[in-house]
């Protein structure tokens, strides 16, 4: 049988050094075995300064990201996907494909088979 989980001095102590290092509650409370809603209501009991998640980059207007790619777009991806740079072409795509016309150059190169029978007719 487990015992049940006390905050001790030493254990109160560590929370507060971990709360002011910026690491995630759920992760506190991986180090302490216990959950991210326990160690945030202990925060909160000790009146620590919340955190608050920051604010999301402002999106130019210009830029596509996925949720503003719509099926006329070039969806070539540009940039590191995870990260806040990435998005798409999104400009006019060439119809039945997903890539506009430089794009379509780059991603559909004719097979040498099909280079020789253009050469021949």
């Amino acid at each position: 049988m487990t015992t049940p989980f006390e905050w001790t001095e030493e254990r109160v102590e560590e929370l507060k050094k971990l709360w002011d290092t910026g690491l995630p509650a759920s992760e506190i409370g991986r180090r302490f075995g216990i959950t991210k809603n326990s160690v945030v209501g202990k925060v909160r009991r000790l009146d620590l300064a919340m955190r608050r998640a920051p604010a999301p980059a402002k999106i130019e207007a210009n830029v596509v990201t996925l949720d503003r790619l719509t099926a006329n777009q070039c969806s070539w991806p540009m940039g590191e996907p995870g990260t806040e740079e990435f998005r798409f072409c999104g400009q006019q795509a060439v119809h039945g494909k997903p890539y506009c016309t430089e794009h379509c150059s780059i991603a559909y190169v004719a097979s040498s088979k099909n280079k020789r029978q253009e050469k021949a007719a």
